[in-house]
């Protein structure tokens, strides 16, 4: 499988290459990633849109542990936005964005976990 979203160097780094210590990683962000989504889309429904952006802002640093750059920066544009109250047709646009990167993370981390231990 070729690794699209997950980048397992940083992973390796920041654990010492220890496969039970990302799989713990990897399973504490699976477990946050329905959190996110529920609050997210709670939040835009209620139009509370500063909270919004602050629950981008802890997703943002969630995703970086999994070398997602490409969502990071993507959260850090919709934190932004959202704390200003700006550009709010996008908001649906980034949340759907976030849970398709992080269902593609998953699916790579498990595959390059399942070929590591």
């Amino acid at each position: 499988m070729e690794y699209t979203i997950f980048k397992p160097e940083y992973l390796m780094s920041i654990t010492g290459g220890d496969t039970e210590v990302m799989a713990e990683i990897a399973g504490i962000f699976g477990s946050q990633v329905p959190e996110f989504l529920a609050g997210m889309k709670n939040l835009l429904g209620q139009e509370k849109y500063y909270d919004l952006g602050l629950l981008a802002h802890k997703a943002k640093g969630s995703v970086t542990v999994l070398g997602m750059d490409e969502t990071s920066k993507m959260l850090k544009e919709f934190e932004l936005l959202a704390k200003a109250g700006e550009q709010k047709e996008r908001y649906s646009e980034f949340i759907s964005r976030f849970e398709a990167d992080t269902a593609k993370v998953m699916e790579e981390v498990n595959d390059y976990l399942g070929k590591n231990r």
